[in-house]
């Protein structure tokens, strides 16, 4: 049985006195999308951060492929940080969509994909846009490669970002609620960039609103709630025979939306 694309141990995330992660454990399995779903200030992205290395945990440990990242954590709960060489080297297989495109503004399309290639992969300027504008087309907007951000969609800024990402060729990509701030006709454009990585394997995990995306496209399914996980599944479990009340009641919200007619 191959090891977890991520496996969260006990992981606790404190902001001063206030504790917003309590003991989380949970394994991403290789080449699935998992999605975390759960109410606003249930610390969905919080956890997605610190999976990134974003947020430094509290305690608790957080491996990639079996490498422990960030931080080592003896049986006596002291806690070592590891060297800034080895936290980079492991984070470089983790791409990572965020709510806001951050795309440079006086860059193209193309200029903000391969910007990282030529900076931080040494890359050739031909070399790097060459790979740039193969994720361009990946995500369908070759035609748009020489467009500034303010003359792109927000769908199509996000699909750009998604570009950027995959141009780093990492092999797990984190999505935090990638079509928040998006009308639901763009957020379609989004959420298919997505179902194409999920049907070639890339291992995702997504936190989002989308019930109808996780409900069709997610494999393992985890709720929060209160910065507690407290259930995680498969999608027929989930979304077929909540055994949680507090998840019920959650999707009870949602499901009148429409999701429910897509399970």
């Amino acid at each position: 049985m191959s090891l977890p694309a991520i496996a969260v141990k006990n992981l606790v995330k404190q902001f001063g006195e206030t504790t917003v992660l309590h003991g989380i454990d949970l394994d991403i399995p290789q080449g699935k999308v998992s999605c975390l779903i759960g109410p606003s200030g249930s610390g969905k992205s919080t956890l997605l951060r610190c999976m990134a290395f974003l947020e430094e945990a509290t305690r608790g440990t957080i491996t990639i492929d079996g490498e422990v990242l960030g931080f080592s954590e003896s049986a006596q709960g002291v806690r070592e940080r590891l060297p800034a060489a080895t936290n980079r080297a492991i984070r470089s297989r983790i791409g990572m969509v965020f709510q806001q495109f951050n795309l440079w503004p006086h860059m193209t399309a193309l200029g903000n994909v391969s910007e990282a290639l030529k900076t931080v992969h040494k890359m050739s300027r031909k070399d790097a846009e060459d790979l740039a504008m193969a994720q361009l087309v990946k995500v369908g907007l070759e035609s748009r490669a020489g467009h500034y951000p303010a003359q792109l969609s927000g769908g199509q800024q996000q699909r750009v970002a998604i570009a950027r990402a995959l141009a780093l060729k990492p092999k797990i990509m984190l999505f935090d609620e990638p079509t928040s701030s998006l009308d639901p006709e763009l957020t379609g454009e989004v959420l298919n960039v997505m179902r194409d990585l999920a049907a070639e394997g890339m291992t995702m995990v997504v936190v989002s609103h989308e019930i109808g995306f996780a409900a069709t496209v997610g494999q393992q399914i985890s709720f929060l709630d209160q910065g507690k996980l407290l259930f995680t599944g498969a999608p027929s479990d989930v979304f077929r025979k909540p055994r949680n009340p507090r998840l019920e009641q959650f999707l009870d919200t949602y499901l009148d939306r429409g999701a429910s007619m897509l399970v």
